[in-house]
């Protein structure tokens, strides 16, 4: 079961397009160690069994074993680490402004009483937002990724509003303690080069620049040294975006997403494991 999980997150599968891809698929059949006319989970199967590992965390738990196990095999190597976020499109809601203000303002939980299956159906978590002149609808995947492996080391979902530079203090722990930080401009101010002094680690942040005070020649030079390490973040979420059909949800709720970001890090982590022990690339 664990094992259809990872093939829909790596495919952007749903419940019943799983279903049907199994049974149809020598492949897959394969990897999950059916035979032909054997009985396979159908899409209810999958969705009970997702959502009891959602509801106990234990796919929280299981990013944290296999990064466990990442670390016992030397592939987490520690001496650097970069942040940064990645949008990841959830449903779009159909409301009113009167019931979006109400979801704004946090009462959300008091609309559609009178209509259980219609509230079933609203997610009052996801939100809004704008970036490069696009807007986005839906939550964040905020990870912490090793500069040299490109393991995801940490993560953290938030709605789609939520800045950047805010999950900056959950990202960190104690074990970054002395290494350098690498993100982009949006991680900038006063308020993250204090939580990054307070991680004791080495601040490799862009610097910003702001009207009538621009970025000097040194800054600009600086900040492109600092973009030949910081860009491989941009490998993890391009290969999420790529090979893994994107970063959408089918599902509703900041639980649920939790639950599914949760497991699309860890089939990349996964997926990444593989590459490195084919290819050898990090000895």
């Amino acid at each position: 079961m664990f094992k259809i999980l990872i093939l829909q997150r790596y495919y952007g599968l749903g419940d019943k397009q799983v279903e049907y891809q199994i049974l149809d698929r020598c492949s897959f059949k394969n990897f999950l160690g059916f035979e032909t006319g054997d009985k396979i989970p159908d899409e209810k199967t999958v969705w009970a069994f997702r959502e009891n590992l959602t509801k106990s965390g234990l796919i929280e738990t299981l990013f944290n074993e296999f990064n466990s196990f990442l670390e016992t095999k030397e592939l987490i190597l520690n001496e650097g680490q970069m942040i940064d976020a990645s949008f990841t499109i959830a449903p779009r809601q159909r409301n009113t402004r009167e019931e979006n203000e109400k979801i704004k303002n946090g009462e959300g939980d008091d609309l559609w009483n009178d209509n259980k299956h219609k509230k079933s159906h609203k997610d009052i978590d996801a939100r809004w937002t704008k970036k490069n002149n696009e807007t986005f609808y839906g939550y964040k995947n905020q990870a912490k990724v090793d500069v040299k492996s490109k393991f995801i080391n940490t993560f953290v979902v938030t709605s789609g509003s939520v800045h950047d530079s805010q999950a900056t203090a959950d990202l960190l722990n104690e074990n970054d303690e002395g290494q350098e930080l690498y993100a982009d401009s949006a991680y900038t101010g006063e308020n993250q080069k204090e939580t990054i002094a307070t991680h004791k680690m080495i601040n490799k942040v862009h610097e910003k620049g702001y009207r009538n005070n621009p970025l000097t020649e040194e800054q600009k030079t600086k900040n492109t040294e600092k973009s030949r390490t910081r860009a491989r973040v941009e490998h993890v979420f391009g290969f999420m975006e790529q090979s893994m059909n994107g970063l959408k949800l089918k599902s509703i709720g900041i639980g649920r997403a939790t639950g599914i970001i949760g497991l699309i890090n860890l089939t990349y982590n996964l997926f990444r494991y593989e590459q490195v022990i084919r290819l050898n690339i990090l000895t």
